[in-house]
């Protein structure tokens, strides 16, 4: 099975990070949250990834070619932001005569069993019982099947919030009813919307059966991104990890769970919990508790807490919450 990431969207509620750097390559616990997706779906047996490129596309090109050498590789550019379903529609090419199908967001790391879902016998949208399905797109039941897709309605017909995972069991008819809204310029919120084919394909009689997943961790915005951070570190930090850290770093603290990159320097500090660093960062006489720092940063006589600290930045001075971009520099006396 192959999959489709769309990642051309601006990140413009993740500026000043997203004026230099693709939202999707953002640091989140150890490594770019593009990278926890792509991971979770080899893990799961799929072989190839078309990704619909935009803002900063060759950066998300030139990573993916880099740490992906073995998938098949397809990337398109959205040269538009007419929305999700516009975004699908582009890689007809690759896909419409797939099989079986899936979609995923790239700007959302879900836990879920993936090979759970590819054993359904029939197409699936991934959901998550939320307390305000308001907020979200909902989805309407008959039974154990989807009959239709509700956007963000003052009335949901159910608290299942659809999270951004969708296997497709007919490519065929998908592409078909994309290109359909397209053709009659049908769009919600002036775009054409993945929902809407999907209830082309629903009114059709595709058949398709909701599945419940563990984990949605969003990344959309400063605030969040810094939990869905907590979140991945406390999970994937353990005693070894936290041992070694130790051994690398006599003379700091490590209060875990941490992540420190291959290649940095951490002298009189301390570090910690919920702290992620890319490789060949410096940090000197800094306290810092639930951070990001992203690679060849170099933070000196700071105390930090709630912050992201893009690429190549220089910072030195006093105690602060601070949100900077890459190739920043600040000094705090």
């Amino acid at each position: 099975m192959r999959a489709i990431i769309p990642v051309a969207g601006i990140g413009t509620r993740m500026r000043p990070h997203t004026h230099t750097q693709p939202k999707v390559l953002l640091q989140v616990a150890d490594k770019p949250m593009l990278d926890h997706i792509i991971d979770a779906l080899v893990d799961a047996g799929i072989t190839g990834v078309t990704l619909v490129i935009g803002h900063l596309g060759g950066r998300v090109v030139e990573h993916v070619r880099k740490h992906y050498p073995k998938l098949e590789l397809n990337f398109i550019e959205q040269r538009e932001m007419l929305g999700l379903g516009h975004a699908i529609a582009l890689t007809k090419e690759f896909h419409a005569k797939d099989e079986r199908l899936l979609i995923i967001l790239g700007d959302t790391i879900v836990q879920m069993d993936f090979k759970g879902l590819f054993a359904l016998p029939c197409g699936a949208l991934a959901v998550k019982e939320v307390p305000d399905p308001r907020r979200f797109g909902t989805v309407e039941l008959d039974g154990p099947r989807i009959t239709r897709l509700v956007e963000k309605a003052e009335n949901p017909p159910s608290n299942l919030a659809i999270v951004g995972v969708y296997l497709i069991d007919n490519p065929k008819m998908l592409f078909e009813g994309l290109d359909h809204i397209i053709t009659n310029n049908l769009r919600t919120k002036n775009e054409f919307q993945l929902t809407d084919a999907l209830q082309y394909m629903l009114e059709r009689g595709d058949e398709m059966r909701p599945f419940p997943i563990e984990g949605w961790l969003d990344c959309g915005k400063p605030e969040t991104l810094l939990e869905t951070n907590r979140i991945l570190l406390a999970n994937h930090c353990n005693d070894e990890k936290v041992a070694n850290y130790r051994k690398r770093f006599p003379n700091a603290v490590l209060v875990p769970p941490v992540y420190i990159g291959e290649g940095t320097t951490i002298e009189k500090s301390v570090i910690g919990p919920h702290v992620a660093i890319a490789r060949d960062a410096t940090i000197e006489g800094s306290i810092m508790r639930d951070c990001t720092v992203g690679k060849n940063s170099t933070i000196t006589k700071l105390a930090l807490h709630d912050s992201m600290i893009g690429e190549f930045v220089e910072a030195s001075g006093a105690g602060v919450s601070i949100n900077l971009g890459d190739h920043s520099i600040i000094s705090l006396k």
